[in-house]
């Protein structure tokens, strides 16, 4: 009866550590808790625009999108900054603009401060507050769509796969 109980006590102990080793791999390639970080096309982001009651809220600045729905009274339907939800509003954040013109990734044409007030908007509230959910595809694709090979995350602003991913 002992030698059974310990091929039995084996077989135990065999199958739980295969199941702790199974589980150990899982979470080394994914960690708890995280999502997969995603691209958002325009088109893509438009549909996360605030106006449908329970749906999520997302906007872009230096083509990083944030899920700004814990703001809903800020960014949600009828809310004083919903204009920049849905798209990439990078130079009306720097600008602290609601203008349609202005509702735009393009930071051509911005002064220094302006630049300025943008690093310091985008690191103080949004990546202090909101959760990233992706890029913009225009971050790190061509227009056609192919990927951009001179594109190196060392190299862009505010890309720190640290902290972004």
């Amino acid at each position: 009866m002992q030698a059974g109980m310990s091929t039995e006590f084996s077989s135990l102990t065999i199958n739980t550590s295969i199941q702790i080793c199974s589980f150990a791999q899982e979470l080394r390639h994914k960690p708890v808790g995280t999502k997969p970080v995603r691209l958002f096309t325009d088109e893509d982001l438009a549909k996360y625009h605030g106006q449908e009651d329970g749906q999520p809220i997302y906007m872009a600045v230096k083509g990083v999108v944030f899920d700004v729905s814990s703001g809903k009274d800020f960014y949600g339907k009828d809310a004083p900054y919903n204009a920049l939800v849905g798209k990439d509003s990078t130079r009306a954040v720097a600008k602290m603009s609601l203008e349609p013109d202005d509702l735009t990734f393009d930071t051509s044409g911005l002064t220094e401060e302006q630049m300025k007030s943008l690093e310091d908007i985008f690191i103080n509230v949004y990546k202090a507050k909101y959760p990233i959910v992706g890029y913009t595809s225009r971050r790190i694709l061509n227009e056609d769509g192919t990927p951009d090979k001179n594109f190196k995350p060392e190299d862009q602003p505010n890309f720190t796969i640290k902290d972004e991913f």
